[in-house]
C-alpha cells in the first residue's frame, strides 16, 4: 500500500509532505461509501477544490491553495499548502480518515512551477476542522 501512495505522488507533481508534520486521523461509525461522499462534500463546502480522487485507492488530494505571495499567472511566488485525504475501510461500518497538510513554496515562471516543501510547525487545525466538520455532517 506504501509503494502505491508513493507512486500516486509521484505520479501527480505532488509536493511531499512537510517534515515531522503527522496525518491526522479519525475513525467513523459510518461506512465507507457514505463518508467517502460526505467528505467530497465537506471538502468543497470549505472551498477546496478536488485536484485528484481515486475511490478504489482511498486518496483524495485538493488543489493547492495560497497561503501569502502573488500571483500573476506567467509569475508566482509564495507559500501555498493542499490536502491529501486517505479514506479507508476499518471494519464493517468503520471508516478511518487521515487529513494530512502539505505546504511548500512555489515559485512559478512562464507555466513551469518550482515547488520546495517546507517544514512546519505543529499547527494542524486545519487538519482538525476538516474532520470535525465531516463527523458534524455525518
Amino acid at each position: 500500500m506504501k509503494v502505491v501512495a508513493i507512486l500516486l505522488a509521484l505520479g501527480l507533481g505532488l509536493a511531499a509532505p512537510a517534515a515531522g508534520a503527522d496525518p491526522v486521523v479519525r475513525t467513523f461509525n459510518a461506512p465507507v461509501d457514505r463518508v467517502w461522499t460526505v467528505t467530497e462534500s465537506v471538502l468543497k463546502h470549505l472551498g477546496w477544490d478536488i485536484d485528484n480522487a481515486d475511490r478504489a485507492v482511498g486518496f483524495i488530494t485538493t488543489e493547492s491553495r495560497s497561503l501569502d505571495g502573488e500571483d500573476y499567472g506567467v509569475y508566482a511566488k509564495g507559500t501555498r499548502h493542499r490536502l491529501r485525504l486517505h479514506v479507508k475501510e476499518v471494519s464493517a461500518g468503520k471508516t478511518s480518515v487521515s487529513v494530512e497538510r502539505i505546504v511548500f513554496k512555489r515559485e512559478r515562471i512562464l507555466f513551469v512551477d518550482k515547488d520546495e516543501p517546507l517544514v512546519v510547525g505543529g499547527d494542524q487545525s486545519v487538519e482538525k476542522t476538516t474532520l470535525d466538520t465531516i463527523a458534524k455532517a455525518l
